[in-house]
């Protein structure tokens, strides 16, 4: 069966001259797929009978099977288990605000290879990378989803399971494709890494107004090693130095993740160490207490300790805020997503 998510423009005229269709018919299908955003083929009303019979025996509205879907009761968060072809598993959230933005998570792996000790993803290992259609579409079937009801998609964060940089090409494709198919603006999406020098360099010479997160947790190389052993590869010296080329070569400000552990990242000492790391960058620092996963014993900074902090960042003219912890009820927060596509893995 064709996805018609994998299919360009050009694609689809191709596609329908094979069957002998008229090329105005890709353009028809192209707006209802992204313009009217509709969730099946019967509804290409202005399309032959005989031209939506044959799209159904043929092709399909996407590949990503849901199996599980979960809804926060706190705050009407929802997270989505899909099924991919070849049967892996991956996790996709929606998060709706009150300022009615729309933000999606999406996953770029199945599983990531990183290891950091903190995070459910990075302890289940990495399986493989996605194709640029199966984490565009994450995102498109949200959107499908919204506009039945009125809404609208408003944001991506690539921050579900897996490691944005080091899928780097599929990701920019998906990407493009978010802001060209979707109409979501650059300045909307944002891409987490935990520290991929060489391509936080490249995403830096692409040109895009993309937002840049970098996962940071710990301001020395032998604390933050001993959390992410990604910083034995590319230190703290290399890691700034490539945020503040990106800053320098884009105008844009950077944002970094800052887990907030009880006793172990949020004293006044620690936010001296970062303060004196991030001196004079044009940055932002989101603190996020520590969203609780099975294999990690760390405890969430209380918010008496991260209003202390944030006073210490201060004095070094750093601006931070505390996020909004989001769908924890449901494991759908920063860091937590797997546990539950371990299980389901092992039972399938």
């Amino acid at each position: 069966m064709i996805n018609l998510y994998d299919l360009s423009l050009d694609d689809l005229e191709s596609l329908l001259s094979e069957w002998g269709e008229a090329s105005y018919r890709a353009k028809q299908i192209y707006n209802w797929l992204y313009e009217q955003r509709v969730a099946d083929i019967d509804a290409m009303s202005n399309l032959p009978k005989k031209l939506r019979e044959r799209l159904k025996q043929e092709t399909v509205l996407g590949t990503l099977d849901v199996v599980t879907e979960q809804s926060s009761r706190r705050d009407s968060t929802t997270k989505r288990l899909y099924r991919l072809a070849d049967g892996q598993l991956i996790e996709s959230v929606l998060m709706p605000y009150d300022d009615h933005r729309r933000t999606a998570c999406i996953s770029s792996q199945a599983g990531c290879a990183l290891g950091c000790a903190f995070c459910a993803t990075g302890q289940m290992g990495f399986v493989r990378n996605l194709t640029a259609t199966e984490i565009f579409e994450q995102a498109m079937r949200f959107a499908v989803e919204l506009a039945a009801e009125g809404e609208r998609l408003s944001n991506v964060v690539l921050m579900g399971m897996g490691e944005p940089f080091q899928n780097y090409t599929a990701v920019m494709e998906a990407i493009h494709r978010m802001m060209t198919d979707l109409g979501i603006g650059a300045r909307h999406i944002t891409v987490s890494t935990v520290g991929l020098v060489p391509q936080i360099r490249r995403f830096a010479d692409e040109g895009l107004q993309v937002t840049l997160a970098v996962s940071l947790h710990k301001a020395t190389d032998t604390e933050r090693s001993a959390l992410m052993p990604i910083n034995k590869r590319w230190n703290l010296e290399e890691l700034i130095g490539a945020c503040r080329y990106y800053v320098d070569k884009t105008g844009r400000r950077i944002s970094f993740e800052w887990a907030a552990i009880a006793g172990e990242n949020d004293t006044p000492e620690e936010a001296h160490k970062l303060g004196k790391l991030l001196h004079g960058l044009n940055c932002h620092i989101n603190i996020i207490p520590l969203n609780p996963t099975g294999a990690f014993a760390g405890k969430p900074a209380d918010m008496a300790a991260i209003q202390a902090f944030i006073a210490v960042l201060e004095q070094y003219n750093l601006s931070a805020t505390v996020r909004v912890r989001r769908g924890i009820d449901i494991d759908a927060g920063c860091g937590q997503l797997k546990s539950k596509v371990i299980s389901l893995n092992e039972i399938h």
